[in-house]
């Protein structure tokens, strides 16, 4: 089965074609960083204009990298949210149009929904039950994955996610845009000599917290000279986050009695973290760089699994910017 998966959830433009929730045909991605680097964040209204004069030449790329026709796929697959509304709409409407065009079945798709099913892409023995952690710029959020497309929650952040920490932080060092590969790459030069906080919440608790070390980062900053000591700023926050992160995984393998986890989501692509991962007592998977981030293939991944348990959506689907994963029932109806 062939899939067309299509995400436009922030400010990547995605089109991707993937055989039978594995296999990937091809997958384009359009970045829009160039544009928004001047302001130092994504725009939504110049998202939104820039994803309507992309979405039709980056699919159409899609196409013909994979190397078939249109007439050849089974089902479009699109983020539905969550996300900015404005490029979930481009993407949702465009998708909505090409099914009804082609008389296939339209599928919505939770945007972390992608990114737990990018590891599908990369691992072909990897089924459920495991355990989940996104970490990206919206989101840091611990799963139990019990089947494809079913999902325990079992913490979230109570504020900053730790991509958005890592982009504050960043923007505080005088970082270009986006600042979470910059704050990697300038942490290399740096050592950890600063003492910051470590929020690991209730004994128990799965939940992440990161507004506090962002704050303690900015008094750290004041204090210093930062010219002289910006590259040790930067790993004394990456050592401190990756303690949280690497004791919460800890914590939520012990309670749930589980071996294996997987990690999805932008954060996942910082090489400090997997070398951090690969030390813990149990099987951590990440997909590769070039899934990690937001991509079409992990959409149309997620939407063959949706697909193949009977779910389509209607074409009255809408762009949602706040979707929660536990509760997406409404975006589908049965296939037929």
């Amino acid at each position: 089965m062939l899939i067309l998966g299509i995400e436009t959830s922030c400010d990547e433009t995605a089109a991707a074609i993937v055989r039978d929730g594995r296999e990937i045909l091809s997958n384009v991605i359009y970045t829009q960083i160039p544009l928004h680097a001047p302001f130092g964040g994504v725009v939504p209204e110049l998202a939104s204009r820039n994803h309507m004069e992309k979405i039709s030449p980056v699919v159409e790329e899609a196409f013909r990298q994979a190397g078939v026709k249109k007439e050849a796929i089974d089902a479009v697959a699109v983020t539905s949210g969550p996300g900015l509304v404005g490029p979930l709409i481009v993407g949702v409407s465009f998708a909505k149009a090409l099914s009804f065009s082609l008389g296939i079945p339209l599928i919505g798709v939770h945007h972390l929904d992608g990114h737990i099913a990018a590891n599908y892409l990369s691992f072909s023995d990897l089924e459920p039950p495991f355990l989940a952690l996104i970490l990206s710029g919206g989101h840091s959020h611990f799963y139990n994955v019990k089947a494809f497309g079913d999902y325990e929650l079992l913490g979230a952040t109570r504020d900053d996610a730790l991509g958005e920490a890592f982009d504050k932080v960043a923007r505080m060092l005088d970082l270009p845009y986006p600042g979470g590969p910059h704050l990697e790459k300038l942490a290399l030069e740096g050592k950890p000599s600063f003492e910051l906080p470590v929020t690991l919440l209730e004994e128990g608790s799965l939940d992440f917290s990161f507004s506090g070390i962002k704050s303690a980062v900015k008094m750290l900053i004041d204090k210093i000279d930062l010219e002289k000591e910006k590259a040790n700023v930067a790993a004394s926050f990456q050592e401190t986050v990756f303690s949280i992160v690497t004791e919460k995984i800890r914590r939520a393998l012990r309670l749930s009695e589980k071996k294996r986890i997987v990690i999805a989501g932008g954060v996942a692509s910082n090489q400090r973290l997997r070398a951090l991962l690969d030390e813990l007592p149990a099987e951590v998977l990440y997909p590769p760089l070039s899934i990690c981030t937001d991509n079409g293939a992990m959409i149309a991944a997620a939407g063959y699994y949706l697909y193949e348990q009977g779910k389509c959506s209607p074409l009255t689907l809408n762009a949602r910017a706040n979707l929660s994963l536990s509760s997406t029932e409404d975006l589908w109806i049965t296939c037929g």
